[in-house]
């Protein structure tokens, strides 16, 4: 490849080949340039380090697992529905990724490792989508008044059960979607307003 035709776009996706094959504990610059077939160099002129490259790569990674939760942020169905769409789309993409493909995650994995910024700014993004069902719910009656950044980060943690690649190793036992049902069912109750009491006759 010409140097000149080389984009940051093209060394990621041949980033990601390259760590998908040989793993990011023997994955080098060097494998990725020549898999470009470019000088080292090159690569180092876009990314000014290893560790920039793989950052960039996990950063890409993660956006592209965000688009379709923001997708469901975004639209107009109804926050309770929403909400529910949100978490059920996410506990899918982690089941996905994690049971599906585990080798890939699993680089992955060791590419959050090194990237905690990249983690923490993923998990605050996810949980300011969360907010912002919360508060259209607010809006439209739907849910209670509550606050909805830290309601947020309470029903996150709440479901961590079920997305947490850490506990995957219990997503497979019988049971798991009937009690995934049941916990969004209590908690969207729980962010339901109060019923208004009826009026005394007199």
């Amino acid at each position: 490849m010409n140097d000149s035709v080389l984009t940051p776009e093209r060394i990621l996706a041949a980033a990601e080949d390259v760590l998908r094959r040989y793993g990011p504990g023997k994955a080098t610059v060097v494998d990725v340039a020549q898999a470009l077939g470019v000088s080292h160099g090159s690569v180092y002129r876009h990314f000014a380090s290893k560790a920039a490259l793989r950052e960039a790569v996990l950063r890409g990674w993660l956006a592209r697992s965000m688009a379709p939760l923001q997708a469901i942020a975004n639209s107009r169905t109804p926050p309770p529905a929403r909400l529910r769409q949100w978490f059920t789309t996410l506990r899918q993409a982690k089941r996905d990724n994690v049971l599906g493909d585990p080798e890939l995650f699993a680089t992955y994995s060791a590419l959050a490792a090194e990237a905690g910024d990249a983690i923490a700014e993923h998990k605050e993004r996810m949980q300011q989508q969360i907010a912002s069902i919360l508060a259209a719910g607010m809006a439209s009656g739907d849910f209670r008044e509550l606050d909805p950044p830290a309601a947020a980060r309470a029903l996150f943690d709440a479901t961590a059960r079920f997305h947490y690649p850490g506990l995957s190793h219990l997503w497979n036992q019988p049971g798991e979607d009937v009690a995934f049902t049941r916990l969004l069912d209590l908690l969207l109750a729980g962010l339901a307003p109060a019923p208004t009491p009826p009026r005394r006759r007199k």
